[in-house]
Parts: structure tokens; sequence; C-alpha cells
């Protein structure tokens, strides 16, 4: 490589922030348990910070809710989804999948509050899933 870049790979399930700067920091983000629809329970917000994504491989799911209501966004690799301070969102994605996540620096440590998701939201996620994306019979999806 020359002189004055650097590269980072992470090839491992989860969350691993890899390049840090002043005040942020860019994080890839492969699949990990959470992230199926079955382990999907919660629900986070930052309230100091958007948060940006971006899919690179596999199929995601990015799920808000707003004073509408909960929305679902499949979402398409290469755009920028930045998900705006104190909005409430989480993934669903295939066991592929690698997303690419810039925030605050150590937002995941300092900025994170988590909450249950309702039963009318998991219903929302079930049935605006794609069921043959993230692994739903179509009785489940219906349920």
């Amino acid at each position: 490589m020359p002189e004055g870049v650097e590269v980072y790979r992470w090839t491992e399930q989860g969350y691993r922030p890899l390049v840090f700067s002043d005040g942020w920091m860019v994080a890839l983000l492969n699949w990990e348990p959470i992230m199926d629809l079955e382990k999907a329970t919660e629900i986070e917000r930052h309230k100091e910070t958007d948060e940006v994504f971006i899919l690179l491989k596999g199929h995601a799911a990015l799920y808000v809710t707003t004073a509408e209501g909960m929305r679902v966004v499949e979402m398409q690799p290469g755009l920028i989804y930045n998900v705006r301070k104190n909005t409430w969102h989480n993934l669903l994605a295939s066991h592929d999948v690698a997303l690419l996540i810039v925030e605050n620096r150590d937002t995941h440590l300092h900025d994170t509050e988590t909450r249950n998701l309702s039963p009318s939201e998991m219903d929302t996620l079930k049935k605006n899933l794609a069921p043959h994306i993230f692994g739903i019979s179509s009785q489940r999806a219906k349920e």
C-alpha cells in the first residue's frame, strides 16, 4: 500500500469500528443473529447525531418509527441512508450482508438508547418484509 493509505477489512459477525478521526468514525457491520426477524426485539436511537448506512452486499431492511408509525425500507446497494438524530431505527438483514456505517465517534458507546419493539411494530415488520429475502415463510409473514 502506498504511504498515507490505510486498508481495513472486517469479515467476522457483527459491528466493528475501524477508522477514527477527530469527531467521526467508520464501521463495518456484517450479519449477526439480532438481524434475523426472530431475534429482532429492540429499536434504537441516537439523540446527538445522525447515522449513515450504506449497503455493500446482501439484502437489508432499515426500519424506522416516526410520528406516522413504523416504515420499512428495503435498502439498495450503494445508496446512502442517513438516519437523522432522534429517529428510532434498526436493521434486518440476510446472512451475507455487509454494511458501512459512518457516525460520530463513540456514538455506539455513549449515545445509543434502546427500547423494545411493540407488538404492532413487530406486525408491521412481518407484513412489510420480502419473505424470499429474509427467510420468512409465507405463513409466518401473514401472522
